[in-house]
């Protein structure tokens, strides 16, 4: 396997080949990406709403999400929670901060489209009337509790969630072969959702799905007494959300992962090859002729 520096010297160029890829190819990458993690989601929960025993669901649906990043990194596609590490090259100077944010913006953009998709085809597709429309009533409840979090809370849940899935990501890029990477991202991508810590993207789809599904009316009878359907508006799915969750993602990812790689592992290379080619003997000057 790579060592931490080798992944860090290898992140240099994958993150680089990211930041410069056309938009053309880039976002239909990160359409599917954000596909991936809907349906890891949407697994998720289909896995878990029949286990009475809270503490049991709970584990039942951290051991299916990581198939989510799994599809994500083997089957090749563009994620904006795991393309925070591109502050990598930024910080080398390989790519400009522009490039990264260009990445960010069309990235994030395509996951949500993909996260869009899948929601739709769910619940028009009744998918959540499985289990006599209880798949249904915990998508809405899932979703009430995410728009209902406080901002500090949604932020600080998004700093430790993205904190374990760019680790996640740096552990699979260790690996040489596809069980090693499966091996690698899982028990970080586990920890998050067993922590119920938040991930932009498979918000994206949760939130969506909940508030297509309450506009249901089948499916809003199935929602237990008290839920607070009115929480639910694309309003509260970005301002109480996506907001406070992504720059969350951001800090945990760029600021707790990529920079402290970058300064134990890169910063200063250019300098120190330098300085040690100053070191080396330099060639004797010619006598002069008389």
């Amino acid at each position: 396997m790579y060592s931490p520096k080798e992944i860090a010297r290898n992140y240099v160029a994958t993150g680089s080949s990211k930041a410069r890829q056309r938009a053309g190819r880039l976002f239909p990458l990160a359409i599917l990406a954000g596909m991936f993690i809907a349906l890891a989601s949407v697994g998720a929960t289909t896995a878990s709403v029949s286990i009475s025993s809270p503490s049991l669901a709970k584990l039942v649906s951290a051991l299916m999400f990581p198939t989510g990043l799994a599809m994500t990194l083997i089957a090749g596609s563009e994620l904006f929670t795991g393309n925070c590490l591109i502050i990598i090259p930024v910080l080398t100077r390989d790519i400009r901060v522009g490039a990264m944010l260009r990445n960010w913006i069309i990235v994030y953009i395509g996951n949500f489209v993909g996260g869009l998709l899948v929601a739709a085809i769910v619940v028009y597709g009744h998918t959540f009337s499985l289990f006599d429309n209880q798949l249904a009533a915990a998508a809405i409840h899932t979703a009430i509790g995410k728009v209902e979090l406080g901002f500090g809370d949604a932020l600080l849940r998004g700093v430790l969630c993205n904190f374990l899935v760019c680790v996640a990501v740096w552990m699979a890029y260790a690996a040489k072969d596809v069980t090693g990477k499966i091996a690698g991202l899982f028990l970080p991508v586990m920890v998050f959702v067993l922590c119920g810590y938040e991930h932009s993207v498979a918000n994206m789809y949760y939130i969506s799905a909940g508030i297509m599904a309450s506009a249901d009316p089948r499916y809003a009878a199935s929602v237990a007494v008290g839920e607070n359907l009115s929480a639910l508006t694309w309003g509260a799915l970005v301002v109480k959300n996506l907001i406070p969750v992504t720059i969350g993602n951001i800090i945990g990812g760029a600021g707790l992962i990529g920079v402290p790689y970058w300064y134990v592992y890169l910063r200063g290379e250019d300098a120190d090859g330098a300085a040690a080619g100053h070191t080396q003997a330099k060639p004797k000057n010619r006598k002069r002729r008389p």
